[in-house]
């Protein structure tokens, strides 16, 4: 059972060298078990069906994160009748791994909207977060939510990027031996990562 998990949700239509730069990051900085990718079956603020279809996601998040053997793809909210909501993937998490320390790992546009996101106050109760800082994008939580968010600001690596290993343009790889310096800091600008007691209310 791993102690710590990172969830990194997304349509990953198709899955790119953002994507990897997030996990590898979030995997290193923070000591994480694994991380759970999970592609979303019908993205909430999304506007427009995907591209490709689900199972053709799930293969290139598959391929897109080959070299990252603690990678997990998670296939539930392709499977999950209706509007993906991280909400109700967070409340199974939960669940299923009631004593890991739970990462949502996201980038600095979504922090910008994480005020939106539905039932967010139980969303922060469930998981900590985790925002890759680059491009000069403000890392900075929306008020709303400042007062109770659990955010960790994670170190963008400095990225080595390969062709993907599939017949057809899906994503660059970030080769993980090299995708961030050991010893990258990630810095905390709320409280602190804690390993949860049960699933906080």
């Amino acid at each position: 059972m791993p102690a710590a998990i990172g969830i990194l949700g997304g349509t990953f239509d198709p899955p790119h060298t953002g994507h990897v730069a997030a996990a590898v990051a979030a995997h290193k900085q923070l000591g994480l078990d694994e991380v759970r990718i999970i592609p979303a079956g019908q993205a909430p603020m999304r506007s427009g069906a995907p591209v490709a279809s689900a199972a053709d996601r799930a293969t290139m998040c598959r391929l897109a994160f080959a070299e990252c053997p603690w990678a997990v793809v998670d296939e539930r909210e392709i499977h999950r009748e209706g509007t993906s909501w991280s909400i109700v993937s967070a409340r199974e998490l939960a669940k299923e791994f009631p004593e890991a320390m739970r990462v949502w790992v996201l980038g600095a546009d979504q922090l910008a909207r994480l005020d939106r996101w539905k039932d967010v106050a139980e969303l922060c109760s469930l998981v900590e977060f985790a925002v890759l800082s680059r491009d000069g994008i403000s890392t900075v939580p929306p008020p709303a939510i400042a007062a109770f968010i659990r955010l960790t600001v994670l170190q963008a690596p400095a990225v080595q990027v390969s062709p993907p290993p599939c017949a057809r343009p899906c994503a660059a790889v970030i080769r993980p031996e090299t995708a961030c310096p050991s010893g990258s800091p990630a810095t905390s600008i709320s409280a602190p990562f804690t390993k949860p007691d049960h699933v906080r209310p």
